[in-house]
């Protein structure tokens, strides 16, 4: 079969299939179905169609492809650097945005995310082959409510009623996600716990 290269330089066969992936923290239970139903507050005040195809989550690493022969690897990789991770809080607080699209629940104290983030990377690129293009650059923790996607009229729509509102939770990072996307929407297709 004839053979191509990714930006990777990954070499895999050509018409082996892309699957789309990225890497969060995700919540609790509870506090994602909250999270959720102010994502579908937002959604119903701009019209916005895809506010909820992810659960509520930080990233940790931005969306990537790679082919199916490379996902046994990508899991065996996460699930080894995951186990040397310690469980940390994280703490929400408050309506902020990103104009004139993305409003989104902040983070109070960056460095623990920023940290893991940065051991992230280093087995991104050691073990996985992640180009540059491919990896986050610095990192901004929160939890997205609205995407890209929304017009600039929803998000001046939306902003005024969010930004004197006030939010605050917290969770016990536990884990870390892998999240796939299935065509339609992004899915956890594997946990990975913090184990030190």
């Amino acid at each position: 079969m004839r053979q191509r290269i990714n930006k990777t330089g990954s070499v895999y066969p050509s018409r082996e299939r892309q699957n789309l992936y990225f890497i969060a923290l995700v919540p609790h239970r509870e506090l994602v179905d909250e999270i959720n139903d102010i994502k579908e507050e937002v959604k119903i005040l701009t019209e916005a169609k895809s506010i909820l195809k992810s659960p509520a989550h930080i990233t940790v690493q931005k969306p990537f492809k790679r082919p199916d022969s490379e996902e046994h690897q990508i899991i065996k990789s996460l699930r080894h650097f995951s186990s040397g991770q310690s469980p940390f809080d994280v703490e929400l607080d408050s309506y902020d945005a990103f104009p004139p699209r993305v409003i989104f629940i902040g983070v109070r104290d960056h460095d623990k995310i920023s940290r893991l983030h940065a051991r992230l990377k280093k087995v991104l690129t050691s073990e996985l082959a992640f180009s540059s293009a491919e990896l986050m650059g610095d990192i901004h923790p929160h939890v997205t409510l609205t995407t890209r996607y929304l017009t600039p009229s929803g998000f001046y729509g939306a902003w005024p009623l969010f930004k004197e509102r006030k939010f605050s939770a917290s969770f016990r990072a536990r884990e870390l996600c892998l999240l796939k996307h299935d065509g339609q929407k992004w899915n956890i297709f594997y946990r990975f716990e913090f184990e030190s």
